[in-house]
């Protein structure tokens, strides 16, 4: 029947008063000239200018400070029709239009500070007017206006991802088993997997789905006794023992066993069926023995001799699991025959054998997934299509994340008729119908409602809408039945209730998703399964893969879970370690396989604390046979810092590893006149500096402290001039700049949160959220709380 389905599936005013009645009428009249005379002079004063609203305030300076410097300065390379660099500054013409482009002043701001614009050849602006410029980009990348309308963006119909399908699935059915698994890899956008431009529907994954929703219902619904009697056969040439002659038979000669292994289903009666006959020699006929494990079970003896197989039957209890099933032969004979001098060798010749089984035994009772979405049904006296009415309903509002409507479950109330039609019991009616209801968009997409007469104008979005982007941001699942009743009673958009469920949310298990969906993808932790250090160089890595993995992802939920400084991803003083671990950071003390915390004291605490000094982290920012500076150092720009550097030019050359190169100079070496190019040295500057001082660890985030032959060299100055050198000083420097960290990390978070990139009208959220965690001392409930409570999250507009 479900296969069928594949075709049809879809308020001091009134004290004065009281005063002045007091006063009597000669105080009144005194008081009336006052007021004249003061209304006469009032005349004389010119009125007071309003303060300018922030907005207008920076639209004033950017027009008397910035554009004239731009224009200077600037525009002969990128102005007045120059875009050198794919750079047009010209086309800023107000305070606005620099809020829309961030990433641009982002690089205009770092070229000034690191006084690489403009060019040196050119003249140079004076000091103060530079400062003043730089001032301004700050503050302008840094402006909230908290009397402008927020645009929350628009986010598309939203798709499962692979990792929210299985959740889905395991939260709404009750199944645990992760059929996407199978699916096609989802694509990713802005860093992350479930972002809503880029979850694409394709054929192939449409009859991953329908599969999919099949095997859940099977698992969740079981509507064929599974204990009903099943025959099999066995491939003799497929058994041990003995030796295979004609007709494709086996045969014992000398005592011997032929033996088969069988999973007996249940503890209960089993029918065995053997078909055998014998080489006749000497009077006896062939004795057999059959046996189940150590224990003989029937004896027969077959008469019927070679040509003429004859069938033997027994009947037996087994009890469940696999057992070996034993054909023994027992008494072997060698003599003459009856009629002639040769000598006969007595056999036993298996042709077949069956077994049929279990039998008179009922359907096992219902699980408790079963009767938990068979909540009703005609053994409860009721009426079928009520009950059914019931059921649908209620399994169709969780599956689509909101009440479904009358239509929708009549919808299903049909689907249900026609199975009973055709002879369907109730629970398989029921089945199918829930089937359907896993391959409709409004179970496989998240779909927020735009009102039909003014579809792009701002509105919230409803409780349930609310509660299922809060599901998926924390537990990439659906809401729970907690959530579900917040949201039917309209309270989850109260402030007080939504910050107790994202406490109640981050408690719960099921935001480890969180913990393993956003930091397995902003670390990059996800990368670690695919890195290959050449195990010639790093034999140790392929027992240390899950240690390293597990190390970060405890790090990073001690900080969810226990809500302290998001800062400690950059510097701790302490982490997770096991034995194997620890002993291969040569940190002691640490016994057993289980994960714990352990501080770091003395060379330890110089050498390990945050993320940048894990192993994980290292690994995937390597190369199989070597340290990559240019890697890590873009990591810590990308993922840490948030301030990307391009792709290199395709026309440079990588960096030699031949062996001869390798040992005439160290890494640094190498690398430095690699830099010598010029297309190169401008990145290089930024990246080289952040890499190599991590250059201690080698490729697998061992302490070293030579490359070869040749002592480290850690030490770097940023171009700026700020130096960094070695770990402890990357943590320094990283500290330095925890503005820019906190703002990346807020969009990142952002990002993932609401399932698309981030936009200039984003801007002055994501700068209030910064604010308020500097406020609340870096704790990452202000990160989480901040995005939450923003008018992105909780509002929405159509396209």
């Amino acid at each position: 029947m479900l296969r069928g389905f594949r075709h049809r599936i879809f308020v001091g005013g009134f004290g004065a008063v009281a005063a002045a009645v007091a006063m009597g009428l000669g105080a009144l009249a005194l008081w009336g000239v006052h007021i004249a005379r003061a209304t006469e002079l009032a005349s004389l004063i010119p009125p007071r200018r309003a303060a300018p609203s922030p907005g207008a305030a920076m639209e004033e300076r950017f027009h008397s400070q910035v554009q004239p410097f731009l224009k200077t300065n600037c525009y002969k390379c990128h102005g007045d029709g120059h875009h050198k660099g794919d750079v047009a500054l010209d086309k800023f013409d107000s305070f606005a239009s620099i809020q829309n482009d961030r990433q641009t002043w982002q690089t205009v701001q770092q070229m000034l500070e690191e006084h690489k614009m403009p060019p040196k050849k050119a003249p140079q602006p004076e000091g103060r007017k530079t400062a003043m410029v730089l001032q301004f980009v700050s503050d302008a990348l840094d402006f909230v206006d908290p009397t402008a309308p927020r645009d929350p963006g628009f986010v598309a119909i939203h798709r499962l991802n692979r990792n929210e399908y299985n959740n889905t699935i395991r939260d709404l059915v009750g199944v645990d088993f992760e059929p996407a698994d199978d699916f096609p890899v989802d694509d990713t956008g802005y860093g992350f997997d479930n972002i809503a431009d880029v979850l694409s529907m394709s054929p192939l994954l449409a009859e991953r789905y329908l599969a999919a929703a099949e095997q859940a219902m099977d698992r969740a619904i079981v509507t064929e006794n599974p204990n009903r009697p099943r025959i099999e056969g066995f491939a003799v040439a497929d058994m041990t023992g003995g030796q295979m002659v004609d007709r494709g038979h086996r045969m014992l000669s000398s005592p011997g066993e032929i033996v088969q292994e069988h999973d007996f289903p249940a503890s209960a009666d089993y029918e065995f069926r053997i078909q055998a006959e014998q080489n006749r020699a000497g009077n006896d006929p062939a004795e057999m023995i059959v046996t189940l494990g150590d224990h003989g079970v029937a004896r027969f003896d077959v008469f019927n001799t070679r040509g003429h197989p004859q069938t033997y039957t027994f009947r037996v209890h087994v009890e469940q699991g696999a057992q070996e099933v034993g054909l023994a032969f027992v008494n072997g004979y060698e003599g003459p025959g009856p009629r002639d001098s040769r000598r006969r060798v007595r056999g036993l010749i298996l042709d077949a054998l069956e077994i049929e089984g279990p039998l008179n035994l009922g359907p096992p009772p219902p699980s408790d997934i079963q009767r938990r979405l068979l909540f009703c049904g005609p053994a409860d006296g009721q009426a079928g299509e009520a009950c059914a009415s019931k059921v649908l309903q209620k399994f169709a509002s969780r599956a689509f994340r909101r009440p479904a409507s009358e239509d929708e479950v009549a919808g299903l109330v049909r689907l249900y008729q026609s199975a009973r039609g055709q002879g369907e019991r109730f629970d398989a009616a029921c089945k199918l119908a829930m089937t359907a209801v896993l391959v409709s968009p409004q179970f496989l997409y998240r779909i927020e409602q735009d009102p039909s007469d003014h579809p792009r104008q701002p509105h919230p979005l409803t409780d349930y809408e609310l509660a299922s982007r809060l599901s998926y941001f924390l537990w990439s699942s659906m809401p729970d039945d907690i959530l579900f009743d917040l949201a039917r009673q309209q309270k989850l958009h109260e402030r007080q209730v939504l910050d107790a469920q994202v406490r109640r949310m981050l408690a719960d298990a099921k935001s480890g998703a969180f913990i393993s969906n956003f930091a397995g993808q902003w670390l990059e932790l996800r990368n670690l399964a695919l890195a290959n250090p050449d195990p010639k160089l790093f034999g140790q890595f392929s027992g240390l893969r899950d240690d390293m993995r597990r190390e970060t992802e405890m790090f990073f939920e001690g900080i969810v879970r226990d809500d302290r400084s998001v800062l400690e991803l950059l510097d701790a003083n302490y982490t997770f370690l096991d034995e194997r671990l620890a002993r291969f950071y040569g940190i002691a003390g640490v016994r057993g396989s289980e994960f714990r915390r352990v501080e770091l004291t003395g060379e330890q605490a110089h050498r390990r604390g945050g993320v940048m000094s894990m192993a994980s982290i290292l690994t995937i920012t390597a190369l199989p046979n070597r340290t990559s500076p240019m890697r890590r150092g873009k990591f810590i720009l990308d993922q840490i810092l948030g301030t990307p550097i391009p792709p290199p030019p395709p026309d440079v050359p990588p960096l030699s590893d031949k062996p001869t190169d390798v040992a005439g100079a160290s890494l640094r070496q190498r690398l430095e006149a690699h830099r010598t190019n010029p297309s190169c040295a401008t990145c290089h500057e930024r990246l080289d500096p952040l890499g190599f001082s991590l250059e201690n660890y080698d490729a697998i985030g061992r302490w070293r402290d030579y490359d070869g032959s040749f002592p480290i060299d850690s030490a770097g100055n940023l171009p700026d001039g700020e130096a960094c050198d070695g770990p402890e000083g990357l943590r320094q420097v990283l500290l330095a700049h925890k503005r820019q960290f906190v703002r990346c990390l807020v969009e990142k978070v952002m990002t993932y949160a609401l399932g698309r990139g981030i936009t200039g009208s984003d801007a002055a959220t994501i700068s209030q959220i910064c604010s308020e965690v500097d406020k609340n001392e870096y704790r990452f409930s202000s990160v989480i709380n901040g995005v939450v409570h923003s008018e992105a999250f909780v509002e929405r507009r159509g396209k």
